[in-house]
């Protein structure tokens, strides 16, 4: 699990394969120390498996088709620069949202205002990952832990710091990338029940919800 507060930004050093599969290499940096094989990191919010050490900070990892088809990893290419959270320890100190790291879908950046240091970002979204959203809710933008500020029936807006813009690679995003999402999961689940328990074509309402107990 994650927390979605990234520790650095990675260096992609190469880059391999296709569409049934992606093998690449990142410079992991100050997150390199204690790393083995087998260990799980976060790349721009995807879970993915340490399969080897190339010495010095220089991990390798393998991405699976079905990941390439749900995610913005097929875009990476060397030099690209990655967001970058080790899996939380058991006596870690949890920040951000629960993050598990397996990607939702894939938005677009539709456009981004910089005022003050600050940074208002819009996304394109699909209705499925939309309805894995909530203003105020969490969403996990390439690994990192937000804030849903608002949302409309094509996509979703944050307002992100000063320090977000400058310690992950949102600060770099230009209008038209593509962005690995991964939504809430207690929303998620959230929503799985109530359908469970709902009839089907039933409207959900607060006296509805009332009655279910909630």
């Amino acid at each position: 699990m994650f927390t979605g507060i990234i520790e650095t930004i990675g260096i992609v050093r190469s880059v391999r394969g296709g569409s049934d599969g992606l093998v690449f290499s990142v410079d992991l940096g100050e997150v390199a120390d204690g790393i083995k094989e087998g260990d799980s990191i976060a790349v721009n919010g995807v879970c993915l498996t340490v399969s080897r050490l190339l010495g010095g900070a220089v991990a390798k990892f393998d991405v699976s088709g079905e990941t390439l088809a749900v995610s913005a990893m097929d875009g990476i290419r060397g030099g690209s620069r990655v967001n970058l959270e080790r899996a939380l320890s058991a006596n870690g100190r949890f920040g951000g949202h629960f993050v598990l790291g397996h990607v939702d879908g894939v938005a677009g950046v539709r456009s981004i205002e910089v005022k003050g240091g600050f940074a208002w970002m819009a996304f394109d979204a699909s209705l499925e990952l939309l309805d894995g959203m909530v203003v105020k809710g969490s969403v996990c933008v390439d690994g990192v832990s937000l804030t849903v500020a608002q949302m409309d029936e094509s996509g979703f807006s944050i307002s992100m710091i000063p320090t977000t813009l400058k310690k992950t690679t949102l600060g770099q995003v230009k209008v038209g990338d593509k962005v690995n999402i991964e939504t809430d999961i207690i929303s998620k689940t959230v929503k799985k029940q109530l359908a469970r328990m709902l009839p089907e074509k039933e409207t959900l309402t607060v006296q509805r919800l009332k009655e279910l107990g909630f």
